[in-house]
């Protein structure tokens, strides 16, 4: 499969890239975006038309998923006529997440259901999208949150930590993957808040307990310093470490 990251700023869009958002492609399979943040709407014109993408939501905090109701604009509203509904996989509390936020007034709910086929994740449930096959687990994050583990038909994994502090699911989900997509917040730090997200130091032990082939950090903030968050990583990882950015591309 192909990995292309559309956006990686980590908590807000930064100066230089949207919030969370990530292309997979892979053969005999739809184009599939691992959250859809701030400004990944207009970065995915780029590569593929919105109309054909379905979605994978690991929670809904405002980063990870506030442009899918921009996504529904284009489907229902654009000039050109878009047969069947979207897929959107993700938490179970996404019908009135988001319809609140794709709503026309205050106190009313948008049904997005003539546009959205809305599909709940389940800690340890697997879905089978296309030719790949995606394992949720539960992780420690304050709202209903996954990581997820995508394997292809070869048996190629790529795992993606969404956010979360250090916790058995996330070693799990990212046992053996040939890529790791790991979020780092922020520095090690004695004064960092604990759980919630993971430091560049916790995210290189996790590639090494993993054993993982490749280490990719995201969701780094306008305000860490991704040099640093880099070099915490390095520090506890002995394979190849990169902090991604627009417009990357890897090969799984």
């Amino acid at each position: 499969m192909r990995l292309t990251v559309l956006g990686c700023s980590g908590s807000v869009s930064g100066p230089d890239s949207p919030a969370s958002g990530y292309l997979v492609e892979a053969p005999d399979t739809a184009p599939l975006v691992m959250d859809f943040g701030p400004g990944v709407l207009g970065a995915l014109q780029k590569y593929v038309n919105p109309a054909d993408v379905h979605v994978l939501l690991s929670h809904l905090h405002a980063d990870h998923c506030l442009d899918v109701p921009g996504l529904l604009v284009w489907r229902r509203y654009g000039p050109t006529a878009v047969e069947g509904r979207a897929v959107v996989l993700g938490p179970s509390d996404m019908a009135f997440r988001l319809g609140v936020a794709s709503a026309e007034s205050g106190g009313r709910i948008d049904d997005m259901s003539d546009t959205l086929d809305l599909r709940y994740l389940r800690d340890g449930s697997v879905v089978t999208f296309g030719a790949l096959t995606i394992e949720p687990r539960r992780v420690y994050h304050p709202p209903e949150s996954y990581g997820m583990r995508i394997t292809t038909e070869s048996g190629t994994v790529l795992a993606y930590t969404g956010d979360t502090g250090m916790c058995d699911a996330v070693v799990e989900l990212s046992t053996g993957a040939d890529v790791l997509l790991a979020e780092a917040s922020w520095t090690h730090a004695a004064d960092r808040p604990q759980g919630v997200h993971l430091s560049g130091t916790e995210a290189g032990r996790l590639a090494a307990m993993a054993e993982v082939s490749e280490l990719l950090l995201t969701h780094i903030p306008p305000w860490t310093s991704r040099e640093d968050v880099v070099a915490e990583a390095k520090a506890e990882f002995g394979g190849p470490v990169h902090a991604v950015s627009p417009g990357y591309v890897v090969e799984v």
